[in-house]
């Protein structure tokens, strides 16, 4: 059942790599989107779509910052 937790581990890796080198770019998708789907709905969700944008870049920041740290290394302050 658990045979393949190694993988989740590099996948985990993989994320938080792709989140260090390319988290600008990846949160203003996240904005274009969140602006696109409230558009398209009239803006009666604003709120629930703003919320889900803000935990999503939220998570991108935790996974750039878990790779920054690794090894020791620490990230720039923005």
């Amino acid at each position: 059942m658990f045979d393949n937790l190694g993988d989740l581990g590099k996948l985990k890796d993989k994320a938080e790599e792709i989140a260090e080198e390319h988290g600008d770019a990846i949160s203003d998708g996240l904005e274009k989107a969140g602006e696109f789907v409230d558009e398209k709905t009239g803006g009666k969700r604003s709120e629930q779509i703003d919320g889900a944008v803000d935990k999503a870049q939220g998570l991108l920041d935790r996974l750039a910052e878990s790779a920054g740290n690794a090894g020791g290394k620490e990230r720039p302050a923005e």
